[in-house]
């Protein structure tokens, strides 16, 4: 029997302040609340475009986003082009988000893909990026993938 071919349907975020969140991830990301449910302090909202879920988040943290544990390294969004890349960078900026690099950043030495690395309100890292237009982008970790260590 062959494997069906696989492709990632949404992505499950837990958080610690729902409301902030979707705030965040609506504003930063363009992304639509498509729909929320639960109660008290067990809530939760899915959000995508054009009716398409592509993010879950829900309320059932504390703390903060920890690169020590297992479990999500980061989630990254491909736009078409680096152009958008930077829009949403401004829009970022405007919301004082922390960035892992200063602006956009090639994937490795010499790759034409490339975009941008920040952190949620939770220190989720989140990246943005474009496959092509990052050709003269500084790349920050030489020829490692600059998605992997930040």
């Amino acid at each position: 029997m062959t494997a069906p071919v696989l492709a990632t349907g949404h992505i499950g975020l837990n958080v610690t302040d729902l409301d902030r969140s979707v705030a965040f991830y609506r504003r930063a990301l363009g992304l639509e609340q498509l729909g929320a449910g639960g109660e008290g302090e067990h809530r939760f909202a899915f959000l995508g475009r054009d009716g398409a879920l592509q993010v879950t988040l829900w309320q059932q943290s504390d703390g903060e986003f920890s690169a020590k544990t297992p479990g999500l390294h980061h989630l990254s969004f491909q736009v078409d082009t680096i152009d958008q890349v930077h829009a949403v960078e401004s829009v970022l900026k405007d919301l004082n988000v922390s960035f892992a690099h200063d602006g956009v950043v090639a994937h490795g030495e010499g790759a034409a893909s490339g975009g941008i690395f920040f952190h949620d309100p939770d220190g989720i890292r989140l990246e943005v990026y474009a496959p092509t237009g990052a050709d003269h982008a500084p790349a920050p970790n030489g020829a490692a993938p600059t998605c992997g260590f930040f």
